[in-house]
Formats: C-alpha cells, structure tokens, sequence
C-alpha cells in the first residue's frame, strides 16, 4: 500500500479540462484567484510586488467555530459512506452539489459542505496539494479591483487574517508541477457554505479547513470531479 502510495504522489497521472485560469506569479508564488500585473494601471493605484504583505499571517489568530444550527445539516462535516475508486487519503471536491470528500479507508469518507466560486467551475482533473499556508495573503484580480472600490484598497495584497477572504487556511492545487490556480480555502461568510458564489474556488468552514489542513501533507492527491457548471 506504501509503495503504491508513493507512486501516486511522485507519478500522478494528469487529466486537465474546462476553461484555463491564469494569474500573475510573484516569487514562484501564483496568487489566489489571478493577482495583479506589476505595473498595470487600476484606476490611478499601481501595484507594487515590493508592497505585498507576508505571504502567511505572523500572528496564528484563533479559528472561529461556527454552530452547527448555521449550516444546513448535509453541508456539515459528517462520515458518510464512499464508493469512489480514490485510494484512501485522496480529496475528492463535488462542486456540482457542494461536498470535498477526505477518503479514510475505502468505503468511508469524512465529507464536507463547501462553497464554490466561478474558478471552482472552471478546473477538473487530477493534482496534488503543491502548497499549505495558515491565514494567507490575498491580492484581488484586476477585474475586481477595476469594480470594486473595497478590492481596490488591497491592489497591493491584503494580508491573511480574520477578514481575508481566503480565511483562516489555504491549500494549493499543482498538476505537473505548475499551479493550477484551483485553491481549496477557508471562508469568513460561513453563509456561502452550499451555495455557488461570485468569486473564489472552494470555500470551507474555517473550523473545517483548519482541520483538513492539519491532516494532509504536501503532495496529498486530488481529484476535483467534473462539473456542469451549475
């Protein structure tokens, strides 16, 4: 099983579909949904690389915990059964009705409800968790920042903390060695769980992500399943 194991992590076969998402890359590093380009005019503010906040939060701030009685009761995190064919300790995201499976043996799997954005549609196929990071750094894409004035006072990167959209933990999907630019992130609108949003890829409950992070290793398998869009 070890050595079978091993040989998914080093070799994983790769599948890529659906609509390619890019973003600007700042010391081998491709921010969460896009970034911004060195140089490019947003309305009169430029973005400066020099200017981007560390990449983790130096404060580790405590994870909040949602009430159970918030989330609808198939988005809470609960063991179910599995009949997939992923091999135990793969994640599995169902973004067509809200779920990442973390595969514990075959046959069961810990499941829970997330929330996806546009890029959450936008990637299937097969990787790994090429990075972790606790409470991380967030730069907004420049068509959010041509938009949305909110998003216009982070153009230079807004610092992982409570109030980061990317909550209190992120992990990073790679296939091939490269960033796909699919992340699987925490939240700070609980309210988004089960639900398709504007922007992001997968949001989970703080209190889950900081769990699933906690359980996986870089490397981890993923498989992000086809989506209808919807």
């Amino acid at each position: 099983m070890l050595s079978r194991r091993r040989l998914l992590l080093s070799g994983l076969a790769l599948g890529l579909s659906g609509r390619a998402v890019f973003a600007q890359t700042y010391g081998n590093e491709a921010d969460p949904f896009g970034g911004m380009e060195a140089g490019a005019d947003t309305g009169g503010e430029l973005f400066n690389p020099d200017l981007l906040p560390p990449a983790e939060s130096p404060i580790d701030f405590p994870v909040p915990v949602i009430p159970d009685r918030r989330i609808k009761k198939q988005f809470r995190r609960q063991m179910v059964e599995f009949d997939g064919p992923e091999e135990p300790g793969t994640l599995v995201v169902d973004p067509d009705n809200r779920f990442l499976y973390h595969v514990l043996a075959y046959g069961s799997a810990m499941r829970y409800g997330v929330g996806v954005g546009r890029a959450g549609f936008a990637w299937t196929g097969n990787a790994q968790i090429g990075m972790k990071r606790r409470w991380p750094r967030w730069v907004p894409p420049r068509e959010m920042v041509e938009r949305d004035p909110r998003a216009r006072e982070w153009v230079n990167g807004q610092p992982g903390g409570p109030d980061n959209p990317l909550g209190a933990r992120a992990l990073y999907l790679y296939a091939g060695g490269q960033d796909t630019m699919y992340r699987i992130h925490g939240t700070n609108q609980p309210e988004s769980i089960g639900k398709a949003m504007s922007s992001g890829c997968i949001r989970m409950l703080n209190q889950d992500i900081a769990e699933l992070f906690d359980q996986v290793i870089v490397g981890t398998p993923v498989t992000v399943r086809p989506s209808r869009g919807t």
